[in-house]
């Protein structure tokens, strides 16, 4: 069983569906109002699991029914949750997630993710030196994710790092990442470039290994992803064709099986192969927890690329 440490955020989406995404100052009557855990960090560690991860998770709660309700699901997931604690300080991150044609468009109150420190994850290492891989991205505050990548690179831990929320990352924590997956904008922003040089994918993936990361695989969306090959050549693979209903978990998707491919020592191309297929089913289902696959449908599943 393959072994994934998790540092990240667990929070409770608020989703509505809308016939538009809104404007400035513009009222939209929506419907379908649904509550549903989220959260990057809980949604990726809740993929690994159901994929067949054995998953240890670092995290915070609010000590509030949003918290208690989340602390269930991921132990309902067969996640680890010794680490997941619930605070008093803060209240339960929340993502309002607006949801138009398959598109979304969320904004983040972190509230208690921004607990979780640095001493947090020093305490956390021995998991963290026992794991196959530690997995972390950018809704916890980014202490939290330097000193990951820290202690990883101390215990010789691989690391996933999913730089999402697209945030600037210092040189010396980029040079600790194992396998970078950034969205095209996230990209950019990593390696210094402006939002319009996005275009510029190969000049830009070739900036973050020069700044250190050893694997770089970049989103597209529907356009697939592109990654880095063992000559330090840039490698597509198209998106499958399916029909998307909600696409607000797929980077999570993806990032969860990839953990799990790449623990099960597969090659990084099979790894993306086997992701790919678990985030195209993702899409064609509503909501973010509930639309994460099980490792038959993942297996079972046959698609032509689009």
């Amino acid at each position: 069983m393959a072994g994934i440490a998790v540092v990240g955020s667990v929070n409770m989406d608020l989703v509505i569906r809308t016939p538009h995404l809104p404007a400035s100052v513009e009222t939209v009557i929506g419907g379908g109002f649904i509550t549903v855990p989220g959260g990057k960090g809980a949604n990726q560690a809740c993929a690994a699991a159901r994929l067949g991860g054995t998953v240890r998770m670092l995290a915070r709660v609010g000590a509030d029914p949003f918290g208690e309700q989340l602390l269930a699901n991921l132990i309902e997931n067969d996640l680890i949750t010794d680490d997941v604690r619930q605070v008093e300080s803060a209240p339960t991150g929340v993502a309002v997630i607006v949801v138009h044609a398959g598109d979304n468009s969320i904004v983040i109150d972190p509230g208690a993710n921004h607990r979780v420190t640095a001493e947090d994850v020093r305490a956390f290492s021995a998991h963290i030196q026992s794991a196959d891989i530690v997995l972390v991205q950018l809704e916890v505050p980014l202490e939290v994710v330097d000193e990951t990548v820290r202690v990883a690179n101390e215990t010789g831990t691989p690391v996933l790092l999913n730089p999402a929320p697209a945030a600037r990352l210092s040189s010396a924590t980029l040079s600790g990442v194992t396998y970078l997956t950034p969205n095209e904008g996230e990209a950019a922003l990593l390696a210094g470039r402006a939002a319009d040089e996005s275009s510029e994918l190969e000049a830009i993936v070739k900036d973050l290994r020069q700044l250190g990361v050893q694997t770089v695989c970049v989103t597209l969306g529907e356009r697939g992803i592109a990654y880095t090959t063992a000559d330090g050549s840039l490698e597509r693979r198209a998106a499958h064709r399916v029909e998307a209903v909600d696409t607000t978990a797929a980077g999570d998707v993806f990032n969860g099986a990839l953990a799990v491919a790449l623990t099960e020592g597969r090659a990084f191309e099979e790894a993306v192969a086997f992701a790919q297929k678990a985030a195209a089913i993702s899409v064609t289902r509503a909501g973010a927890g509930p639309s994460i696959p099980s490792r038959v449908e993942v297996d079972r599943f046959h698609s032509e690329p689009a």
